[in-house]
């Protein structure tokens, strides 16, 4: 399988629109941005595929939040890092090969996006911004679909976002409801066909960003 962008190019930046937040323009580290899903498309599918399945995960992301945008301290490159999921689609159609830039999100939704838009028949799990936001009142809520990147603006590591797209011998993975990275990998385990991904990297650093 390949997989390309018109938004961007394979491990080259992620256009700010793309991103849920962006640096402001009084200089401000970090502002909402149009947070609109990237334009993606895949092709050499194997005969077999009955569905899809959809992700997109940072790498890069701090394991520890101590030094996390905050003001005259910085994240360091080494520090050890996990994932963070910006976007979970499953049971997309066989005969679907690709996602205009913007068709299933577009614009930050305090308290998360609840009915994202996709592909007759898909479905849309939470991504991370759920846990992120968790304790503050004025975005806490389930965030479904995509949300772009948003890595902490102090971070001396540049971030990688992985758009894959796997290929299954199933319909659907049987999951509805508020379901995570976690249940989807268990549900496609053994009926993975073929897969295909795309880098991207984003930074809030202005360090990086030259």
């Amino acid at each position: 399988m390949h997989i390309r962008s018109k938004s961007f190019h394979d491990m080259q930046p992620i256009p700010s629109e793309f991103a849920f937040g962006k640096p402001g323009p009084d200089g401000e580290p970090c502002v909402f941005a149009d947070n609109r899903n990237p334009h993606l498309t895949w092709s050499d599918v194997p005969d077999a595929t009955r569905s899809f399945v959809l992700t997109c995960i940072d790498v890069d992301v701090p394991s520890v939040g101590d030094d996390v945008n905050q003001e005259g301290r910085s994240v360091r490159s080494d520090l050890p890092r996990t994932e963070f999921v910006h976007w979970l689609m499953v049971d997309i159609p066989a005969e679907f090969r690709e996602f205009g830039a913007g068709s299933c999100a577009e614009g930050v939704v305090p308290h998360g996006k609840q009915e994202p838009f996709g592909p007759p028949g898909s479905k849309q799990g939470i991504n991370d911004y759920t846990g992120w936001f968790a304790g503050d009142t004025d975005m806490a809520g389930d965030y479904y679909g995509y949300d772009g990147p948003c890595p902490p603006w102090n971070d001396e590591r540049l971030h990688r976002y992985h758009f894959r797209v796997a290929a299954l011998d199933i319909p659907s993975l049987g999951l509805d409801g508020r379901f995570d990275i976690g249940d989807v990998r268990r549900a496609m385990e053994g009926h993975v066909l073929a897969e295909a991904e795309i880098i991207g990297t984003y930074s809030l650093n202005a360090a990086l960003r030259r």
